[in-house]
């Protein structure tokens, strides 16, 4: 179904404007760098630069990830609901702004740790790298819960969603782009110092933009009347029923699932990148700066292209796409000798990754729609933290492979030495090969199961409509 189908319904409700829309993209600086941050280098510092054993990082990891899958759907049950504040200052607002203080704070405490013998205090290393992450983890996770769960609301048309997630590329897609290259010429292996100033740039920067983003986050009067109607004619809605909801929807089931098994792609991959610049291509992280020009290059250009493939062929068609390209884009890793060469197959893989994360969130903003038209009342946040359950588990995969990958193949903690082939190869196995297969079991699981499109997604969105949702 293309755009033109859904011309008559613009005029149904509010539009958010130009500025609105670039000032809420702002919000996923915090978002997409401190995850994406936290995955890339709080494996590698821990193990290699503090000197902590490889299995109790991989334990810590794996709790917190475990901990997080706990406590997010339950924060975000408990946060889902009007407050006495809620009709003057907003539903989400409030939540995304007071979550995003600490959350900057436990980031940069993660790469403080202790200042003690690796060996002879481990317990106090893996006790410091547990708590902070969890508590770090706790306020990211009620952030996302509001503001990836305000975006459905905020943004109600199709067209729009996908207007807004283009948006979210160009001014965030800049600063994230300058933010990653920053450590690239910071980071020095063997000295943790340096880590410690590349947290502190970053989290200086993210500050400002969380201040630039509360025009974005707060919510029109429409907004809130939408969130307060659901919960003015249904009864409250027990956690285990909104469970059941969800879980009863196929398509919020089939995405999850599916972006989940991506999300494992991408967090190996990421992770695993520090390690191939050190031991693989022996060459400095610097150097990796020339394959990050190259892909946010590839990724800004691409986007309008795919903007106007989904508008002709649906986000659902455009999103599984996505999906297998992003698959095939890992697999050069595993014949890749130099760092020019990383930097052609950039191109690459900066067209592929925008195809799939410019379709994320009107694919997953449908899923929503989905629930909250079974349910009658906007429970994004729960939702939100219900799909935590299993992105969460993305990272623990990702501890989980490469601490077995290290383990199996004898990779050396020592900064300084040369790894043998084998820990080399299996470098490679976990930066291309398996984050390869992930993506294509996602794709078939896609193609299979979704039907969230075409005449289906006309009338969801003509029911929501109807029922002032």
């Amino acid at each position: 179904m293309t755009e033109k189908n859904y011309d008559h319904m613009k005029n149904k409700w509010e539009i958010a404007s130009t500025g609105k829309m670039i000032s809420y993209s702002l919000g996923f600086i915090l978002t997409l760098y401190l995850l994406v941050a936290f995955n890339t280098l709080i494996f590698y510092f821990y193990e290699v630069e503090v000197g902590l054993e490889v299995g109790l990082v991989s334990l810590a990891i794996i709790i917190f990830s475990i901990w997080i899958m706990i406590s997010s759907p339950i924060t975000g049950y408990l946060t889902d609901r009007p407050f006495k504040w809620s009709k003057r200052l907003g539903y989400r607002a409030p939540w995304v702004i007071m979550a995003a203080i600490p959350t900057l704070l436990f980031y940069f405490l993660l790469f403080t740790p202790p200042n003690v013998d690796a060996k002879a205090n481990s317990l106090i290393l893996f006790l410091y790298l547990l708590i902070i992450s969890c508590l770090f983890g706790t306020f990211i996770m009620i952030f996302q819960e509001h503001f990836n769960g305000g975006f459905a609301n905020q943004f109600r048309e199709d067209f729009e969603r996908r207007r807004a997630s283009a948006f979210a590329f160009i001014l965030p897609g800049t600063i994230l782009f300058i933010m990653s290259a920053i450590p690239l010429f910071i980071l020095e292996y063997g000295n943790k110092s340096t880590f410690v100033l590349t947290a502190a740039i970053s989290v200086s920067i993210i500050a400002i933009c969380v201040i630039m983003l509360i025009p974005g986050v707060w919510e029109s009067k429409e907004a809130k009347e939408r969130y307060i109607q659901g919960h003015r004619d249904q009864s409250q809605i027990s956690f285990l029923k909104m469970m059941k909801y969800a879980f009863s929807q196929r398509n919020f089931m089939v995405s999850l699932i599916a972006i989940t098994l991506v999300n494992v792609a991408i967090a190996l991959n990421a992770a695993s990148g520090i390690y191939f610049y050190k031991d693989v291509l022996g060459k400095p992280i610097v150097l990796s700066i020339f394959a990050t020009i190259v892909y946010f290059i590839f990724v800004m250009f691409s986007v309008p292209f795919w903007v106007a493939f989904a508008r002709k062929h649906g986000n659902a068609t455009t999103f599984m796409l996505g999906i297998f390209l992003s698959g095939l884009a890992f697999l050069p890793y595993l014949w890749i000798t130099t760092w020019q060469e990383d930097a052609i197959y950039a191109a690459i893989r900066g067209i592929a990754g925008s195809c799939y994360m410019v379709m994320t969130l009107p694919i997953t903003s449908d899923c929503y729609d989905e629930v909250t038209n079974a349910c009658g009342k906007h429970q994004e946040a729960t939702l939100f933290g219900i799909r935590t359950i299993f992105l969460r588990s993305a990272i623990i995969l990702q501890a989980l492979i490469i601490g077995l990958v290290h383990i199996m193949t004898g990779y050396n903690q020592d900064p300084t030495v040369t790894q043998t082939a084998l820990a080399i190869m299996g470098v490679r196995i976990h930066r291309a090969l398996i984050p390869m297969m992930f993506c294509l079991v996602a794709g078939v699981i896609m193609v299979i199961g979704y039907d969230l499109k075409g005449e289906k997604l006309y009338n969801l969105k003509n029911s929501l409509w109807e029922k002032r949702l």
